[in-house]
């Protein structure tokens, strides 16, 4: 199995998400693919087996388990395939859905892949789930952005969405991790979306993800597609609209992501990033 690893939603191998890319995964089972994700250790690795015309089948492992969807292993993936075959629009049948990811390069060279997720929804959230969510991050109802309200959101898995009202709220995460990683698992939760709004359009975010044994990611395209469709049904963006997503910078792996978000509702999000490969040596010691 020929493992490439890739930094996500970065044009620097030392910033953005690392990722693990399988472009083909053909005859592996379940617990070869759980093995391998273990083995590479990044938040998630992607494995594709091809069927035609760019269409593949794509399993999603972090360390410890499967995810329905993971956004920076698709933008991963998506600019592998598109530096070994050429760039175009890949077809990618997720256990959430289709999803739809065109590449293109750059006049620099940089291959830019935008993904167009399943077709987002938005739930409350519930007092009690809200109450549990706060006392394992740590924070008091006070530390909340009235003007964001917190939901669960999805766009081919689940999120909560929490917004603070202080930047810095959201960079001092102490979290406990496994009263975190419990209620997670109980409620189906890929990975908390924290948010802070800077400006109408420039946000910044940060994922726990003790489920799949990562403390934070780094980039998350699953939650900012599902933070997409949250803004439009909410009503906090005017559509179509374009908004910047910042994350990792806390942790010393900026990323940065742009959400486009259509006017109709239902119509999926659409999340643009770079990928780069991260070197062999730097790879081997993550």
């Amino acid at each position: 199995m020929d493992i490439l690893r890739y930094a996500a939603f970065t044009a620097d191998p030392a910033g953005g998400n690392p990722a693990g890319v399988v472009l083909d995964a053909t005859g592996a089972g379940d617990a070869q693919m759980r093995r391998v994700a273990a083995q590479v250790g990044y938040s998630e690795t992607a494995f594709l087996v091809p069927a035609r015309d760019r269409r593949f089948t794509v399993r999603y492992f972090s360390p410890k388990a499967e995810v329905p969807f993971c956004g920076h292993a698709t933008i991963a993936s998506a600019v592998a395939y598109a530096e070994r075959h050429g760039p175009g629009v890949l077809h990618l049948d997720t256990r959430a859905g289709l999803v739809e990811v065109a590449t293109s390069v750059r006049p620099d060279g940089t291959t830019t892949a935008t993904l167009t997720s399943v077709a987002p929804r938005t739930v409350p959230l519930g007092a009690e789930d809200l109450a549990a969510l706060l006392a394992a991050l740590r924070w008091s109802p006070d530390d909340l952005d009235a003007t964001l309200p917190p939901r669960v959101a999805y766009a081919g898995a689940w999120h909560p969405i929490v917004a603070a009202a202080t930047r810095q709220r959201l960079a001092d995460l102490d979290y406990d991790m496994a009263a975190l990683g419990a209620l997670m698992a109980e409620r189906d939760w890929t990975t908390i979306d924290l948010v802070h709004r800077e400006s109408p359009l420039l946000f910044h975010a940060r994922n726990p993800f003790p489920p799949g044994g990562v403390v934070e990611d780094a980039a998350t395209g699953a939650a900012a597609a599902a933070f997409g469709g949250y803004l439009r049904e909410m009503g906090l963006v005017e559509p179509p609209a374009t908004v910047t997503v910042r994350q990792g910078e806390d942790m010393g792996r900026p990323s940065l992501l742009t959400v486009g978000i259509p006017v109709a509702p239902g119509a999926g999000i659409a999340v643009t990033g770079t990928a780069v490969p991260i070197p062999p040596a730097e790879g081997a010691a993550r």
